[in-house]
Formats: C-alpha cells, structure tokens, sequence
C-alpha cells in the first residue's frame, strides 16, 4: 500500500470514528494524523499496563481485552473491544479523573492504531466536542464494568457462566466456543477449577458437550437461557 493510499485509509477510518471531525480545522487534523501511528500486536501481548497515558487505541482486526489486576495476580475482566471500537481508558492523560490502574492485553494478533493521548489530550482543550467523546466512552465503559461487578458480587456462578457462553455465541454467531477453560475463569473472575467443575455440571444436564478436539458445544441454549435470567 502507498503512503498516500495508507493517509486516505486512516482519514477514513478517523471520519468514521470520530463524530467530531468535520468540525476539526485543518491543521488539527494534520495533528492528529501525524499523532497516530498503526500497531500490530501479537496475542498476548501486554499493550497497556496499569495507570499510564499509553494513548486512544482503534481496534482495526482482532480483539482487546480490559482488566483489572489485584496485587496477588488475580485478574477479572472488565470488558473486550472489538474492530471499529474504541479505547479512552488507555489514555489517562485524556481522562484526569482515572484512577485506578486498568490492564490491556491482545486476544489475538491485532491490528490497532493508537493516538497520542498528549495529542488528543491537547485537541480536547480546545474543543468540547473531542473532550465530550472521551467522556462519553469512558461512561459506556463504566457502565459495562459495573454490569461485571454485579454478575461478580450477586449473581451465582451457574447464572455468571451461562451468561458468559450465551454472550459468546452471540458474539461469534457460532454455538462452538473454542475457549480454554482458564480463559473463560479470567473472563468470569472465577478459578478454573470452579469453571471445569461447572462446565462438567452443564455437560452431565446436557446444556453442552466438551472435548479438546471440538472446545465447548452450546446444545440446549433454550436452558441455558433460563439459568441466565433466572
């Protein structure tokens, strides 16, 4: 690809994004593209790490995951970001009010492009609209950890996996769910040996079939949807 034909893709992919800017003069956009830059990152790669202004991170291809990391290495998962969504928790230097440490790791080779958060930080003084934005993705983003420290402190875990395998289907638009079963337990905020346990349970009522060669099989969601609401 040429320089020229990179430069139209990402001012494609910035109009889209953005709501904000056709109303951003010229010079700001030329900012702003010289601010970016396009990053691919491995599975498993660590991208951002704790309180830090690592910047706004466009999800091209692949996903993220959001975390949080106690001091004894537990981690429970916030949320994960998908291609064309957005992260304003990785720029603190953006959202000044941050304070607790979230944690960013690629689920699978990922294709993103990350904006100075000085950049953006700078933009955002000067217009209420890209200051707005952050704000609003924060607020999303809070809303979807707060549905998380519900499901955590509330719900049981019958209730918390049947969710999970539901929102997994859903997502992937298939019923096979090739996850291992610690990643489904940094997912849930579980152990993995409380998820086998209770993935044996949903095999043995017939919710779902299991096997190394297959991954997990949803086969009665109708059930499982039940558990899910109940």
């Amino acid at each position: 690809m040429t320089e020229n034909a990179r430069r139209d893709e990402r001012l494609a992919l910035f109009r889209r994004t953005f709501p904000f800017w056709d109303k951003m003069a010229p010079e700001d956009k030329e900012t702003f593209l010289r601010s970016s830059r396009e990053v691919h990152f491995e599975k498993g790669t660590n991208i951002h790490n704790g309180n830090e202004c690592t910047g706004v991170i466009l999800v091209k291809s692949g996903s993220l995951r959001l975390y949080l990391l106690s001091e004894e290495g537990k981690e429970v998962t916030l949320f994960r970001l998908f291609p064309g969504e957005v992260s304003v928790l990785s720029a603190s230097c953006v959202l000044d009010t941050l304070t607790f440490d979230v944690f960013i790791d690629s689920e699978e080779d990922s294709q993103c492009v990350v904006i100075s958060g000085c950049a953006y930080e700078e933009l955002s003084r000067r217009m209420p609209e890209a200051k707005i934005f952050a704000l609003e993705g924060a607020v999303a983003s809070f809303s979807d950890v707060m549905w998380v420290m519900q499901q955590i402190l509330f719900f049981s875990m019958d209730r918390r996996l049947a969710i999970f395998l539901l929102d997994e289907a859903s997502k992937s638009g298939s019923d096979q769910i090739r996850l291992t079963h610690e990643q489904i337990a940094k997912y849930i905020g579980s152990a993995r040996e409380v998820v086998s346990r209770m993935l044996k349970y949903f095999a043995s009522e017939g919710l779902l079939r299991a096997s190394r060669s297959e991954g997990i099989v949803l086969t009665d969601k109708a059930r499982l949807r039940a558990l899910a609401v109940d």
